[in-house]
């Protein structure tokens, strides 16, 4: 709809300055007798702005070529990307004050099953350590503490990879669009020189190669624009889930000191000849 609109707007304006510089040209030439030249509309729009043709997806990809395909593409999953790491790189989806204090809770009362289960109704990266770390310690009743503390590590590691993994594509992005920018202007200018060198310009062999390189040029420059705001915001992204795996290392020490402690309890009670709740066995 915007476009239409200025569509509207634009083509009569240009309609009626062709036709007052027509018959302005027309009452000038007989009282001078020179001839006038008049240059195109298009031509005068072009030297106030080189990219007014290249503003429209049409305009964008008669000049960029086949290149501009990818490069669409491109921008595309970049703007998915940064959304997407928007709604899903937050606190809530890897550590969660609610979570943390229903498992201290649950921790501290020796109800591994019913932390088990809080942690199947989670989709918060420490609760699927929690569950990882209990389905370990239930389903192997003799294993020390520290064997369980080993597979709380290693899933850890994984959450952490993980989610360094997901924003390493926007990284990707910012790296391969330049790339695909400079190999379209490449290839342009390829082409340019050859169409140049096969025939013969004569004096216009300057303004062809001009509007060709120029007309080249615009794939790094979409490229560019593509890569740039996705390697800030793979930056910003980088930042935000350093600080969240900071977090979640400090929730699962936090949570593997709890369990250190029923073990021991657990440990003097049978020592003792007594059961983890203090009664005699």
């Amino acid at each position: 709809m915007p476009r239409k609109l200025l569509s509207a707007l634009v083509l009569p304006a240009i309609l009626c300055f062709w036709s007052g510089a027509g018959l302005q040209a027309q009452n000038a030439a007989p009282a001078s007798g020179e001839t006038v030249t008049l240059a195109a509309p298009a031509a005068a729009v072009d030297e106030e702005n080189p990219f007014a043709g290249a503003l429209t997806l049409d305009g964008f990809i008669e000049r960029t070529g086949a290149m501009a395909y990818p490069l669409i593409i491109l921008s595309i999953i970049t703007a998915f990307l940064i959304v997407l790491f928007a709604l899903t790189v937050r606190q809530g989806t890897v550590v969660s004050d609610a979570f943390m204090n229903s498992a201290d809770a649950l921790i501290r009362k020796q109800d591994y099953l019913g932390l088990l289960a809080v942690c199947n109704r989670r989709n918060e990266c420490i609760a699927r350590i929690t569950a990882k770390t209990l389905d370990f310690a239930t389903r192997n009743p003799t294993a020390s503490f520290e064997e369980v503390k080993e597979v709380t590590e290693a899933e850890g590691n994984r959450q952490s990879s993980l989610l360094l993994a997901r924003i390493a594509y926007l990284g990707d992005v910012g790296a391969v669009a330049p790339m695909l920018g400079l190999l379209g202007t490449t290839l342009g200018m390829i082409t340019t020189f050859h169409a140049i060198s096969a025939k013969d310009y004569g004096g216009s062999s300057q303004l062809g190669l001009a509007q060709g390189v120029s007309e080249a040029l615009l794939c790094t420059a979409s490229g560019l624009a593509i890569g740039i705001p996705a390697l800030i915001f793979y930056a910003i992204f980088r930042g935000k889930v350093n600080r969240l795996i900071s977090e979640m290392e400090a929730a699962t020490t936090h949570l593997m000191a709890l369990l250190a402690v029923q073990y021991k309890r657990a440990a003097r009670a049978v020592a003792s000849g007594r059961g983890p709740d203090g009664q005699p066995m």
